[in-house]
C-alpha cells in the first residue's frame, strides 16, 4: 500500500541557520500556512557558529540558548534524521530516504555544506566538525591536557584550535599556508595572527597537509605529506565544506558552483527557492556570489521566508564575514584576494586593509577595529575618486 502523502504550504529541506530564520520569516507574513522542515540533523535548527565560538568562551552562554524554537514559536513540523532523496517539480513533491512523499506549495532548499575529510577509520574521536553532537563530544574530550590535532586553517579549524587551547587542551595545528591566514591576510597581519597561536602554546606545523590518519591502540597517527607523523588523542578536521548541490542538480535546477537564484532567491523553478551556503545570488554591491557564512545564512533565510510568504521585496543584504580568536577580532566584506593591490591603514590601534582593483576597493578587512559595517559597504559601492582618500575613512564605530 502506498504511504499517505503529507502536505505543507512550505517545505524546507535542510535544518541549519537559514532554515531556522526562514521559518521565522514565513511566520512574520503568514501566521497560518503549514510549514514542514526536513533535516538530516538529529537536532532542531540551531546557531552553528556558537559551536566553535561563544560556547567555548562565555560561561554564561549555555547550549539551550543556541536553538530555534521552530515548533513552539512557529508551529513548524520537524522531520529530523530524514534525508530528502529526490524532488519532483511537476508533482510538487519531495521523497525521503524512508520512501515518504511530502507535497509542497513552495519549496526551500537550504542543504548547506558537507565537511571535507581525509582518509582514515571512522571514530567518535575524529571530528569533521559540523554539528551540535560534534561540539558536545569534542567538549567532553577537551581539557585535562588532552592532545587534539587540528587539521586545516578554515574558520572552524582556527577557532577551535584557539578555544581548545583556552580550555586546558594541548593543540597541534597542521595547515598548508606558509603563515597561518596568508591566503587572505597581508603578510604583516598573518604573522601577527600566527604568533598569537604560538604565544598560547599551540604547536604550529605550516606548509603541510595531512594525507590520512591511522589508529594505533588509543592513539591517532596523522600521516603528513612531508613523510612525518603527528600523534594525538583526537582529531578535528577543519578543511572547509563542499556545498550540497546533488538534489538541486538532479531536479534539473540551474546550478553552477551553487544553486542559481534571482534577487528574490527564486531558482529556475518559480516554486522552488534557495538560500544560505548553497545559493548563488546577485549581490547588489558585489555581483553574483555564493557565501558560506552566518550573516548571509541568517539574512537570506529571513528574506526568503518572507518572500515565499508573499513579500515582494528582493534580497539586498551584502553579508560580512567575521571571526574572533584570543584577543583578535576581524571582520570583512567583499573579496580578500592578495593578488590585488593592498592599502593598509593603521587606525585606532588596529588596521583596515583595502583590497583594490583599478584603485577601487572590492574588499575591506578590519583588524581589531569595530567599524560601522554600512560605512564599509558604502565605500565598496561608492568608492572615492582616489584610494588615497580611503585613509581614515573607517574607524572604530562610536557608541
Amino acid at each position: 500500500m502506498d504511504k499517505e502523502q503529507q502536505y505543507f504550504d512550505y517545505v524546507i529541506v535542510g535544518g541549519g541557520i537559514a532554515a531556522g530564520n526562514a521559518v521565522a520569516g514565513i511566520r512574520e507574513v503568514d501566521k497560518a500556512g503549514t510549514i514542514g522542515v526536513i533535516s538530516a540533523d538529529s537536532d532542531r535548527p540551531y546557531e552553528r557558529p556558537a559551536l566553535s565560538k561563544k560556547l567555548w568562551t562565555d560561561d554564561s552562554f549555555t547550549t539551550d540558548q543556541i536553538f530555534y524554537n521552530v515548533r513552539e514559536e512557529h508551529q513548524a513540523t520537524l522531520m529530523l534524521e530524514t534525508e530528502v532523496t529526490s524532488i519532483d517539480k511537476e508533482a510538487h513533491t519531495v521523497t525521503t530516504h524512508t520512501g515518504d512523499v511530502v507535497k509542497y506549495k513552495k519549496l526551500l532548499l537550504v542543504t548547506g555544506g558537507k565537511p571535507q575529510v581525509i582518509d582514515g577509520p571512522e571514530d567518535d574521536k575524529v571530528f569533521a566538525f559540523r554539528s551540535f553532537e560534534d561540539y558536545t563530544n569534542l567538549r567532553s574530550l577537551s581539557g585535562k591536557n588532552q592532545h587534539v590535532a587540528v587539521v586545516g586553517g578554515s574558520y572552524i579549524g582556527t577557532e577551535l584550535a584557539a578555544n581548545l587551547a583556552l580550555n586546558n587542551t594541548k593543540v597541534t595545528m597542521i595547515y598548508p599556508q606558509t603563515i597561518l591566514g596568508d591566503n587572505r591576510f597581508p603578510e604583516e597581519i598573518a604573522k601577527e595572527y600566527e604568533l598569537t597561536y604560538v604565544d598560547h602554546g599551540i604547536e604550529m606545523i605550516s606548509k603541510t597537509r595531512a594525507e590520512k590518519y591511522t589508529k594505533e591502540g588509543d592513539t591517532f597517527v596523522l600521516h603528513l605529506n612531508d613523510g612525518t607523523t603527528v600523534e594525538a588523542d583526537s582529531i578535528v578536521l577543519g578543511l572547509g565544506v563542499t556545498p550540497v548541490l546533488d538534489l538541486a542538480k538532479e531536479a534539473g535546477l540551474d546550478v553552477d558552483d551553487g544553486v542559481i537564484v534571482d534577487e528574490y532567491l527564486r531558482t529556475s523553478d518559480p516554486d522552488i527557492y534557495s538560500a544560505g551556503d548553497i545559493a548563488s545570488y546577485p549581490d547588489p554591491i558585489l555581483g553574483r556570489q555564493r557565501i558560506e557564512h552566518v550573516d548571509h545564512a541568517r539574512n537570506s533565510g529571513t528574506a526568503v521566508g518572507e518572500i515565499m510568504a508573499g513579500i515582494n521585496e528582493p534580497y539586498k543584504h551584502t553579508p560580512y564575514f567575521y571571526s574572533m580568536i584570543f584577543d583578535i577580532s576581524w571582520k570583512a566584506i567583499g573579496t580578500l584576494d592578495l593578488s590585488l593591490d593592498l592599502l593598509i591603514d593603521e587606525v585606532d590601534g588596529g588596521k583596515v586593509v583595502y583590497y583594490l582593483k583599478d584603485d577601487k576597493p572590492v574588499g575591506i578587512l578590519t583588524w581589531n577595529v569595530e567599524p560601522d559595517l554600512d560605512k564599509v559597504r558604502e565605500l565598496i559601492d561608492n568608492p572615492p575618486a582616489s584610494s588615497e582618500l580611503l585613509k581614515g575613512a573607517i574607524r572604530n564605530q562610536e557608541d
